[in-house]
């Protein structure tokens, strides 16, 4: 697949008290949040060692200025989160080392990391012992039970609540993109689910994920949640799980709709596109442009969509919603974010690894092609934690 060029954690405490974001195209702040399964090097099943690998993990004396690893759901997997970045380079190197940092640690307790969205190999998940997950576990039974999948959440920078909510309001009809972009999770209890994200699928299990409606101001979001968690069925704004959300504890929104990516640089392309849709979105209000309207279960169709092919078929255009090739969906995409990502100085490197990635495919591309052509899920394993830690 080629493309025609040219077409187209850790954050501040309070709002914009950095000057990022809005008008200062170029400072708008980023960070990344990685999940990566823990899997024996021997036989390549998920194994539930993160406890033993945190009581084992010193924080680095720079973890200020640096990656640091926290605990997820599941004791098979392990969060690398970033600090905020104004430049994707700078981003781009701490996504690196904290893979790196993720496998040294790995290492102390006789496993590997790999960037997987699931599985490949049957697993049997180990929630971590605290009293809220052993509570999800009892309320949500098989959706939790199964649930080890690994994504990548991007935080990006805004000045103010009515810019972020303004920003959700107008990127969410191009998050299935995203989807599309980063699928790596093919298989699912050692079966190929027929899917190039399968993470997706089984993420929108849970009953508060998936797209927002259009909201237009904080108090309509703010109420939408309170009203959410008043049902009891969302069991706290923690499990308010949407495709992209305004941040708990940062002045961030945060993107959630992507596979954890194969390869380092595919995650610095999702960061770069991801500020770039933040960006655009903002300056399309500041603008008075009016976001699109399409319903949510429009948007889920298209989530499903990207989620079944990912770059190998028809995804749903953003813009008319109707099925259209891959390519001229992805080209759309960069048309849309170009004057941002001109501003930042984010555009060459962009384009460059969205090049690469069409040429080279997902890791969805490449696990399927691992296993035609050794037949063994094991080796399938093993190549991903290979990718994981290559540089870019």
């Amino acid at each position: 697949m080629q493309r025609r060029r040219g077409q187209g954690t850790t954050a501040m405490d309070t709002y914009g008290n950095d000057g990022t974001g809005g008008a200062g195209a170029g400072r708008r702040t980023f960070g990344i949040e990685e999940e990566l399964l823990l899997v024996d090097p021997a036989t390549g099943e998920a194994v539930p060692m993160a406890g033993a690998l945190l009581d084992l993990y010193v924080r680095p004396l720079e973890a200020a200025s640096g990656p640091v690893l926290t605990a997820e759901f599941q004791q098979e997997m392990i969060e690398v989160v970033s600090p905020p970045h104004a430049t994707l380079a700078k981003l781009e190197q701490d996504i690196v080392a904290g893979r790196a940092l993720a496998q040294q640690a790995a290492e102390d307790v006789g496993v590997r990391v790999a960037a997987l969205g699931t599985s490949p190999l049957p697993a049997d998940p180990h929630p971590v012992q605290l009293r809220r997950f052993r509570a999800m576990m009892e309320e949500y039974g098989l959706t939790a039970r199964e649930q080890l999948t690994c994504g990548c959440h991007i935080h990006v920078s805004v000045e103010s609540p009515e810019e972020a909510v303004a920003v959700l309001d107008r990127m969410r009809n191009w998050l299935p993109v995203l989807v599309a972009l980063s699928a790596n999770s093919p298989f699912w209890h050692g079966e190929d689910s027929g899917y190039a994200s399968y993470r997706s699928q089984v993420w929108n299990r849970w009953p508060s994920a998936g797209p927002l409606e259009l909201l237009g101001t904080p108090d309509a979001y703010h109420q939408l949640v309170y009203d959410m968690v008043s049902t009891g069925v969302a069991m706290d704004e923690g499990m308010i799980y949407f495709d992209a959300r305004l941040s708990r504890h940062y002045p961030t929104v945060e993107i959630r709709v992507a596979d954890v990516c194969l390869r380092p640089e595919n995650t610095v392309l999702l960061a770069g596109i991801a500020r770039g849709l933040v960006e655009t979105a903002a300056r399309e209000w500041r603008e008075g442009t009016d976001p699109v309207s399409v319903p949510s279960a429009l948007l889920r169709l298209a989530g499903w969509k990207a989620s079944r092919w990912g770059l190998r078929g028809e995804l749903l255009d953003p813009q008319t919603h109707r099925p259209a090739p891959a390519l001229a969906v992805v080209n759309a995409l960069l048309h849309h974010v170009r004057g941002a990502l001109e501003d930042m100085g984010d555009l060459q490197r962009v384009e460059d690894l969205m090049d690469r990635l069409l040429a080279d495919g997902t890791g969805a591309v490449r696990q399927m092609e691992v296993l035609h052509r050794t037949g063994d899920l094991e080796r399938v394993v093993e190549d991903a934690a290979d990718c994981t830690l290559a540089t870019p």
